[in-house]
């Protein structure tokens, strides 16, 4: 299983909003490196970009830079067989983005922290969403995360590994542009791993840059999923 990987995974949430239900799936694009380290394999990963859908009528931009700003620490994954198939599981290495601290902690509840800061380099507070609503109206939402995260695989035959992503991250709105996107946003995950996929398919060590692998995305992964708009 040691390697480099392209990463594509979809992780599937669900909240409430006053114009009802909101859906959503987070499309993030990135890379791991499976290496053996000490008698052990150790998983890298990086992210290139997050794409965002959504079943209401808004578009929401989460910046590369700030994409790219979430490094989780590398994890000892555990690797076993089970009925003749090679699994594999990551486990969580919580992740600060947007704020300092101690990530084994939970997340901070204090706008104010002292310890935010602007990962995505745009002179604002933690790390900045744009969003669009209803095609009229545009603001910014600055936040700060704890990223959880956990996978499971299973190695196939292609020499890919596919399996499903657990997400428990934690979410902070420090603040917005606008009144009405200034309150909490904390959604959770929807448990259906057939809404949270993960796939690794081996690359080349060529491919080592974001811009190198989303120029690959095409033939590298699936079409991203999508939801029916009203009217459509």
């Amino acid at each position: 299983m040691a390697g480099h990987y392209a990463q594509y995974n979809i992780v599937a949430y669900e909240g409430q909003t006053p114009n009802g239900p909101l859906s959503t799936f987070i499309i993030t694009y990135g890379s791991t490196d499976l290496v053996i380290e000490n008698g052990s394999l150790v998983a890298y990963d990086r992210f290139c970009r997050a794409e965002y859908i959504a079943n209401q009528n808004f578009d929401t931009v989460f910046s590369d830079a700030a994409t790219q700003s979430i490094q989780p620490l590398g994890a000892i994954v555990d690797v076993n067989e089970e009925d003749g198939a090679w699994k594999l599981f990551r486990p969580a290495t919580p992740t600060l983005s947007g704020i300092d601290g101690d990530p084994n902690l939970p997340l901070s509840t204090d706008r104010n922290d002292p310890r935010i800061r602007d990962d995505d380099n745009d002179g604002k507070p933690g790390v900045t969403v744009v969003v669009r609503l209803f095609g009229l109206i545009d603001g910014e939402i600055y936040i700060a995360r704890r990223e959880i995260f956990r996978y499971d695989l299973t190695l196939y035959s292609d020499g890919s590994l596919r399996g499903s992503v657990i997400d428990d991250s934690e979410q902070l709105v420090i603040g917005a542009s606008l009144a009405i996107l200034d309150t909490p946003n904390n959604p959770l995950q929807r448990r259906d791993p057939g809404l949270n996929p993960i796939i690794l398919i081996p690359v080349s060590d060529d491919i080592d840059t974001c811009e190198e692998l989303m120029a690959n995305r095409d033939w590298l992964f699936p079409p991203e999923p999508a939801f029916l708009q009203i009217g459509e």
